[in-house]
């Protein structure tokens, strides 16, 4: 330990940032995902908003959305993109202040937003709701973090530029692109503003944003964790380094193109919608490539699940981006979403990527880390892993499998016509037949939500029992 603690800064990694960022990765979880529990309580006892105006569903829900994509899922990739560019380019972040000012600057964003969103301060545009100087401060963030991950693998001591840094690396780039083109808008007072844009170009603009944020943070970020921490965790080199390549040129080229889909039967030019379809089922390829190769890489090594309950959140995360890939693209079809649009299909296949993928190799990842990051072997208690496993994996087909129901149920219902041409149905039969599905989503998103508690319980015990690790040297420098 002496000679750990005696090296001199440069020599070391800076383990500081990323211990930061994966403890609020844990409290932003739990808070957001406790807040979606508490939303999905709402449809199924609408009392529980109490009649107040900053606890209604409209109110409270871009908190619970913003809490899981920026605050969560944003807090695991500063984590994981921190740690990783460092260890894969052997070299220190580039600079200690400006990695602090981006973590203090993401936690105020996200404090903004739950402030402003609650009391009714927002954009009302999808996962864009901050206003313009939120936007401006979360700009000036994302800037400094641009330059610190750039700038850390420019002066990189090994010659190859690792894939995962890669997929990093466009995330960053293709984040901050469509939050500045989305975001431009006239400000007419200190809390308010209205876009530049207009009508259909507005909407088009504003899915070109949201459907990119699903793609470029919680697809192709997400996959620069999957790159390092599969292989990692399983102990076996990536199946196809070449595939990776491939993976990454067609995902970029193509996932930017496929936001029209949100908009069919919509007032956008139809060879707009038909281009967004088009994309949609081409973007199969590459998305089952890159799901393809992480489940490979377990070739020779698929005994280790038996044992190794953090390589199951990490194998089975890839399961779920498997599906919720190819069930995206078939829901583009314009006959498959004249049936899903506006139901509870879409919430089923958001959450299926959201909870499946996107929190589970979240999950994996964290566990992989934070022994390293305090000096311990192991997490405290793989049995606590293994109970969390259980109960985000039943969760999450709960909640998927009740959405599917329901959004099947409704879209039958809302299509089915009497001879006379008159709706068979009215909205409200609809909205009877979907509460068993709404207890069912309830049921499903609390048991991944207790998971979550356990986790934290097993990281404060591992924490605890640990040892901060400030110093580790880097392999060929000390």
């Amino acid at each position: 330990m002496d000679s750990v603690h005696s090296l001199d800064r440069q020599g070391s990694y800076n383990y500081e940032i990323v211990r930061r960022f994966t403890l609020t990765t844990l409290f932003w979880g739990i808070l957001g995902m406790s807040m979606g529990v508490v939303i999905a309580a709402q449809l199924v006892w609408p009392e529980l908003n109490l009649g107040l105006p900053w606890t209604s569903f409209g109110r409270i829900r871009p908190v619970h959305t913003n809490l899981v994509i920026f605050a969560f899922g944003g807090s695991a990739l500063f984590a994981t993109s921190f740690y990783v560019v460092q260890r894969t380019c052997r070299v220190r972040v580039i600079s200690d202040g400006l990695a602090n000012f981006v973590f203090w600057g993401w936690q105020a964003t996200i404090i903004a937003m739950l402030a402003s969103y609650p009391l009714g301060i927002t954009t009302s545009k999808e996962y864009a709701e901050m206003e313009w100087p939120i936007a401006l401060w979360v700009t000036l963030v994302w800037i400094v973090y641009a330059y610190l991950f750039f700038g850390t693998i420019a002066r990189r001591t090994v010659k190859h530029i690792y894939v995962g840094n890669w997929f990093y690396g466009a995330f960053i780039v293709v984040t901050g692109m469509v939050h500045v083109v989305n975001h431009l808008a006239r400000p007419v007072s200190l809390l308010k503003s209205y876009p530049i844009y207009s009508g259909a170009t507005d909407a088009m603009v504003q899915w070109w944003y949201g459907h990119s944020v699903v793609g470029f943070i919680l697809s192709v970020g997400f996959l620069g964790m999957m790159y390092y921490y599969v292989p990692k965790q399983a102990e076996r080199p990536i199946y196809s380094y070449r595939l990776s390549i491939v993976h990454f040129w067609a995902i970029i080229t193509l996932y930017i193109w496929a936001g029209p889909h949100h908009l069919h039967y919509t007032a956008l030019p139809d060879w707009a919608q038909s281009l967004g379809m088009v994309m949609s089922l081409v973007l199969l390829a590459p998305s089952w490539g890159g799901m393809i190769n992480g489940m490979m890489t377990l070739s020779g090594a698929w005994h280790k699940l038996r044992t190794d309950p953090i390589l199951r959140f990490l194998v089975v995360s890839l399961a779920f981006y498997g599906m919720s890939t190819f069930e995206g693209p078939m829901m583009a079809i314009k006959t498959v979403n004249s049936l899903s649009h506006y139901t509870d299909w879409t919430i089923g296949h958001v959450h299926a990527g959201a909870l499946g993928w996107v929190a589970m190799i979240s999950i994996g990842a964290l566990y992989h880390m934070i022994p390293k990051l305090y000096g311990r072997e192991q997490m405290h208690s793989v049995g606590l892993i293994n109970a969390h496993f259980w109960l985000a994996t039943i969760g999450t087909v709960l909640y998927i499998a009740s959405m599917w129901v329901n959004g099947i149920t409704q879209g039958l219902m809302w299509r089915a016509v009497n001879a006379d041409g008159t709706l068979t149905y009215s909205f409200v039969e609809a909205l009877q037949s979907s509460h068993p599905g709404y207890v069912v989503r309830l049921i499903g998103g609390s048991l991944f939500a207790s998971g979550m508690f356990l986790m934290a319980a097993n990281t404060w015990l591992t924490v605890r029992a640990g040892r901060r690790i400030d110093q580790l040297p880097i392999p060929g420098r000390a």
